[in-house]
């Protein structure tokens, strides 16, 4: 857990969970708007952590062309969920098919405006 702390008083926190060599970034929580805190205790200290133990990598977490600018990458991910009512478990299944279209295809653009090299682009 990275915590922030103005004159000794604590204002904000980034808990991060650590599974073997990777960190991943997951919950923030703040008591004032600071300009930049969010991305110090989310992913600068997730980072500085990583590299100080050797880990190999530090996920940040799902969501936010906002990173791009900060040199991560997005993130595919998946998620599991039993919806018990067959009426919305059908309905939601619909839009999530229609969703998972425009996601997938938002995600293929931000990797067009990564900052990395691919090995396709370097031949």
């Amino acid at each position: 857990m990275f915590i922030a702390r103005r004159d000794g008083v604590d204002i904000a926190a980034s808990l991060c969970i650590r599974d073997g060599a990777v960190l991943y970034g997951r919950y923030w929580g703040a008591l004032e708007e600071v300009s930049c805190l969010h991305f110090e205790l989310c992913y600068y200290q997730g980072l500085e952590y990583a590299i100080a133990k050797g880990l190999q990598c530090f996920e940040g977490g799902a969501q936010g062309e906002h990173k791009l600018a900060r040199g991560f990458e997005p993130a595919r991910t998946v998620s599991a969920h039993y919806i018990a009512d067959p009426r919305f478990r059908e309905a939601i299944a619909g839009w999530l098919a229609r969703e998972r279209a425009g996601v997938t295809d938002y995600v293929d653009q931000l990797f067009a405006h990564s900052a990395y090299k691919t090995l396709a682009q370097e031949e």
